[in-house]
């Protein structure tokens, strides 16, 4: 991470981007500023006023802000991270907030550095971070129209140095129940090497897909939006087999009738049509998203 870290056969193209590299040596800190920003959002079907507040004070209570630090210390630990300061906060009426200080620690092996390649899941995880911090919020809300419920956690995992953030997804992911991710990664900032060049990324990279877990791209639907040329990348997941019996509240299939069943189906199709979409549907609206509830 510091100047004297190896030489190594450098090429550059006509932009001065650095185009291969085995070791980069640097002139001082590796100042990339690396920022993944992705929202989770779980969504629920409360048939009256009383379910949807045993939703709301369900998800309260699961995701407190003490069970919330417990995971992104967890990260911490994970990622090898010294956590220098942790700032926490319930919500009333509801959601809460975490965020977590971190300082850098060495690299035990350098060959990952900007590795393309999906971040260990939550039993086998072991990656570094440098100093900066990790960040979550959750959102739980509910609506008397429709029945639907929904919860969203806002996490933040930001890094200056040369190991990216994405590295942390994968547990992350598969620390809440995700129906619909969106994901936003970018790197901003330069570096200098040891004759002067600029380097605006220091790792190669064409989607956020790359650090997602095999079992993780099976189980979702996926949109890029990349801007490649200025380090902006976008993705979205959308869980592509749901269980109907998942998003029922205190109750199951068998509890409604089939045309009430078809009727809930609908409106939370509806419901993550227009959470993965970022936008409203008209009236008797249908965007066709592949998504059958079983």
């Amino acid at each position: 991470m510091h100047a004297g870290r190896g030489g190594g056969h450098r090429r550059y193209a006509e932009d001065g981007q650095l185009v291969h590299s085995d070791k980069l040596r640097l002139h001082g800190f590796n100042n990339l500023t690396k920022s993944l920003s992705f929202n989770i959002y779980d969504v629920c079907y409360a048939r009256n006023a009383e379910q949807r507040q045993a939703y709301i004070d369900y998800i309260d209570e699961v995701y407190n802000a003490e069970r919330l630090t417990q995971i992104l210390t967890q990260v911490a630990n994970i990622i090898g991270a010294n956590i220098l300061n942790i700032a926490r906060q319930d919500y009333d009426p509801q959601g809460a907030s975490v965020t977590i200080l971190i300082a850098e620690e060495e690299l035990v092996d350098e060959s990952q550095v900007g590795e393309a390649a999906p971040g260990p899941l939550p039993e086998t995880v072991l990656a570094h971070l440098d100093k900066s911090h990790i960040t979550v919020h959750t959102y739980p809300e509910t609506h008397p129209d429709h029945g639907v419920s929904t919860f969203r956690a806002d996490i933040d995992v930001s890094t200056c140095g040369v190991i990216s953030p994405l590295k942390a997804l994968n547990f992350l992911i598969h620390s809440f129940d995700s129906d619909i991710v969106t994901m936003d990664y970018r790197v901003r900032g330069f570096t200098r090497d040891v004759e002067g060049h600029k380097h605006f990324i220091d790792h190669e990279i064409n989607s956020i897909q790359n650090y997602l877990s095999e079992d993780t791209k099976e189980r979702y639907h996926m949109i890029d939006v990349n801007v490649y040329q200025e380090h902006m990348f976008h993705t979205k997941m959308l869980l592509r087999e749901p269980k109907l019996d998942s998003y029922l509240f205190g109750e199951s299939a068998e509890d409604f009738s089939e045309e009430d069943r078809a009727m809930i189906r609908k409106q939370l199709r509806r419901e993550m049509a227009e959470i993965f979409y970022g936008r409203n549907l008209r009236p008797g609206q249908e965007v066709a998203l592949g998504l059958d509830f079983l």
